[in-house]
């Protein structure tokens, strides 16, 4: 059964939704896993790509954005399309929505900062998934 991890930023944590994700997708990467980042959009998509690029000094996420890089071998690729193509490791879902392929990852993580929209949309998908009887963890970021 996919396990659904929830990363949730406190109020006076510096940074963003996005930023978080940089953050875990390199530490994700580094253990040999692939990744799926879920966006909402295509702008968001493309902010996706360039913050991951930037996000911090001397690191470096081999990634890109669905309809431009090769599957086979870009570890992490970033879309906002309702497909996740063969991906099936760890989805970072960043919509707004549960995406209705999530079940064939081994992982979800659903990252939430504390923007109004964000919040209640994440406690929406927290009661998908708890109502479901996926395992659910939540960890609280500083």
């Amino acid at each position: 059964m996919t396990q659904i991890d929830f990363y949730v930023l406190d109020e006076g944590s510096r940074g963003n939704r996005f930023t978080l994700t940089c953050r875990l997708c390199e530490k994700i990467y580094h253990q040999g896993r692939r990744i799926l980042i879920h966006t909402e959009s295509e702008d968001e998509t493309r902010h996706m790509e360039r913050l991951l690029w930037t996000f911090r000094q001397g690191s470096f996420v081999p990634h890109g954005i669905a309809e431009h890089c090769d599957h086979r071998v870009t570890p992490v690729i970033i879309s906002h399309q309702q497909e996740a193509g063969e991906e099936q490791d760890v989805l970072i879902n960043l919509g707004r929505e549960v995406p209705n392929f999530f079940s064939r990852f081994q992982r979800v993580a659903e990252i939430i900062d504390q923007e109004p929209p964000v919040v209640t949309a994440g406690r929406e998908r927290f009661k998908f998934y708890r109502d479901r009887g996926y395992p659910l963890n939540k960890h609280d970021i500083r």
